[in-house]
């Protein structure tokens, strides 16, 4: 019996993960597929007249198991990977893509589905229900369905090669990661670095069996390597090595796989009608199309840029009297940090002590229970993939006597995987192992997962977060809100199931709330001596949140007009090379010399292995729609009941309205851009 095919006997039906084997995982994906067929066949088999009911629903159903298992998968692959699982993914891959192809252009089914769609006025659907039709039509049309057999077999191959160059892309970017380390035996090369970090360099070492300490391309090793290392000689090696990832000509390079990657979307844009990649993507995005999109990054950049140049300006000053004639962009982050002392008196080891990352998980957790009614409490029985991860059962505060708060109804499974290590991917991400959707009268719950890569604990010292790591938990914990408080009717259209420029919109409102002095000092407290952060510091972090925030503008803008660009001008790179192009496209938004050693295009994972292909811009699209809801919350009080209520029927709405239609139901009126200005340079 494979564990992975049956229903599983867990709490909860969780993930299995302390009975699966690698080796279950192949045969489990042939067996659920071709249960899944069998789905799809009973209902393009059914005699009866199609229906709403026997067509769209049960499609919307079908596959259940077979996406459980494709979640644990792939999403170990990212937390957990191993050269098993990696091997297996690029053998499975293709397999899920041709059956999705196979159900995508599946004749017989899509007559039945375009009967229901034409003839959907004689149903009476409610709106979700008219919602799931017009996306499973657009779906079907937006797959090939009304391709000729030829085209359909040219776009099956297409996805499969998509689906296989985007695994290998990110697999190179995880291997040039790890395959880098410097060195260092010489304490003095490590001046200025804060004895924490020292700390953790040591251990990284001694896991190496080296003496002294270890500096990596991991983030919780990289930064601070860069932001507080007066060795500028060394700080430019790590930097280049950096920049370097899969761009260096070896076994891992991408650039050739950026161009195939771009070459084949263009072909599948081109194939389904439409003039490049861009356009199909955006057609099914709030920004609509790439001049709408550009524009807005234009404009942007045009209010952004004078910012930008003043702050480079104050560093540059601070680097000429360090002897420094032409700051470089690997001198950035040690003179912001500079410059965030001397302006602010704050530094990220300073602070730290106040945010060991217990405290600021229970803070986030008190701030979802504050204002969405929401509990979190710690299980021991259910199984992880990992001694590392954590699991938590959310409950539904469902009713309060005496001021007791009683928590009842099970409302969903959060994991949490917070510290790096040798197979797990770089950055910090949610995902979800089960989504949220209603069947036969049951209302079966969401397991959402947040994956991080803050340093670790040491013998001596919790995990100690900075600030900008603080952020970062509250950012994926806006994202797992979204998953945890679904309550829709079908799979599809749960959580964060939404459109792709509105899914930021939750992380990035909660982001908020780390600068609202009156939150902060409920949390901020040294985890030796218990005392609060100072008012002084805690204002201080407050005037700071806009520090270097053209800098940060500009690197944002930078990006999503290179994506927007690399997904409308595919042509150009038949005549040029990856770092070219970049280079071109990122000229306006550049403020340091380009480098030509190194490139970002070749780890820009984003969108060549995640699912911001031409979508990169919303990052900065819900920044707008982040900073007019927070304004609403605080014109009326930061944890405002009547408003968080209005907000939770947003979160919980997922994708079965129109994002604009959810948000102008929440705040009253569109978002504004100019509350993304006021907060961003007053």
């Amino acid at each position: 019996m494979n564990i992975l095919t049956e229903k599983f006997t867990t709490p909860y039906h969780s993930a299995p993960f302390d009975q699966i084997k690698t080796e279950d995982y192949l045969p489990a994906f042939k067996e659920l597929i071709k249960k899944s067929e069998e789905e799809i066949d009973a209902i393009t088999n059914n005699s009866a007249e199609p229906t709403f009911e026997n067509v769209i629903e049960a499609l919307a159903y079908s596959g259940e198991q077979l996406d459980v298992v494709s979640n644990i998968f792939f999403n170990l692959n990212s937390a957990e990977t191993s050269d098993e699982i990696q091997k297996i993914a690029q053998e499975v891959s293709p397999i899920l893509t041709e059956y999705s192809s196979k159900i995508s252009q599946n004749e017989a089914l899509f007559s039945k589905i375009k009967k229901v769609y034409d003839e959907k006025g004689k149903y009476n659907l409610n709106e979700e229900q008219e919602m799931l039709l017009n996306e499973t039509y657009k779906g079907f049309v937006r797959s090939g369905a009304l391709l000729n057999e030829e085209d359909k077999e040219k776009l099956k191959k297409i996805s499969m090669d998509l689906s296989l160059k985007s695994l290998q892309f990110g697999q190179n970017v995880l291997a040039s990661t790890n395959n880098y380390f410097k060195h260092i035996t010489n304490k003095e090369d490590l001046a200025g670095i804060p004895e924490a970090i020292l700390e953790q360099y040591a251990e990284e070492a001694k896991e190496r069996n080296l003496e002294g300490w270890v500096v990596t391309l991991q983030y919780p090793s990289y930064i601070p390597f860069m932001t507080y290392a007066e060795n500028r000689e060394l700080r430019k090696e790590i930097a280049l090595a950096n920049g370097k990832k899969s761009f260096d000509g070896g076994e891992f390079d991408n650039q050739n796989l950026i161009k195939e990657l771009l070459s084949l979307k263009q072909q599948k844009a081109e194939l389904l009608g439409y003039k490049n990649y861009a356009d199909y993507v955006l057609e099914e995005r709030m920004a609509k199309s790439p001049t709408k999109v550009i524009d807005f990054l234009n404009e942007l950049l045009t209010k952004a840029k004078p910012y930008a140049d003043k702050e480079i300006e104050e560093l540059k000053s601070l680097a000429k009297a360090d002897g420094i004639e032409e700051m470089q962009g690997y001198d950035h982050a040690f003179y912001a940090e500079k410059l965030r002392k001397a302006k602010y008196d704050l530094n990220d080891e300073e602070l730290k002590p106040y945010f060991p990352l217990h405290q600021v998980q229970d803070a986030v957790f008190g701030l979802a229970e504050k204002l969405f009614d929401i509990t979190f409490e710690e299980r021991n029985d259910i199984p992880k993939y990992h001694e590392d991860v954590k699991v938590y059962e959310v409950k539904e505060i469902a009713a309060a006597s005496s001021s007791r708060l009683i928590a009842t109804d099970y409302k969903a499974l959060l994991y949490v995987d917070y510290f790096p290590r040798k197979g797990k991917r770089a950055g910090a991400w949610m995902t979800s192992y089960k989504n949220q959707y209603k069947k036969d009268g049951e209302n079966s719950r969401p397991h959402i997962s947040i994956v991080c890569n803050f340093s670790k604990p040491t013998k001596d010292t919790p995990s100690l977060l900075t600030f900008q790591e603080v952020t970062t938990l509250f950012h994926e914990f806006g994202h797992a809100l979204h998953g945890m408080l679904a309550d829709t009717q079908y799979p599809t259209l749960s959580g964060t199931s939404v459109k792709w420029d509105f899914v930021e919109l939750p992380s990035q409102f909660l982001e908020n709330f780390c600068y609202e002095p009156e939150f902060l000092k409920t949390f901020a407290k040294h985890y030796k001596t218990g005392e609060v952060l100072p008012d002084e510091k805690i204002e201080k972090i407050a005037q700071s949140k806009n520090f270097m925030e053209g800098y940060q503008t500009l690197r944002q803008l930078g990006f999503g007009l290179l994506d927007m660009n690399y997904h409308t001008k595919v042509g150009e790179l038949e005549n040029k090379s990856v770092k070219e192009f970049e280079d071109e496209y990122t000229k306006a938004t550049q403020l340091y010399p380009a480098n030509p050693e190194t490139a970002m295009s070749p780890s820009f994972s984003h969108i060549f292995q995640g699912g911001y292909s031409a979508g990169y811009y919303s990052y900065k699209w819900a920044e707008v729609l982040d900073a007019d809801a927070f304004q609403y919350f605080k014109e009326n009080g930061i944890f405002n009941p009547e408003i968080a209520a209005k907000y939770k029927v947003l979160l919980s709405s997922g994708g079965t309205k129109d994002p604009m239609e959810l948000y102008k139901n929440f705040r009253g009126s569109e978002p504004k851009v100019e509350s993304l200005l006021k907060r961003a340079f007053g």
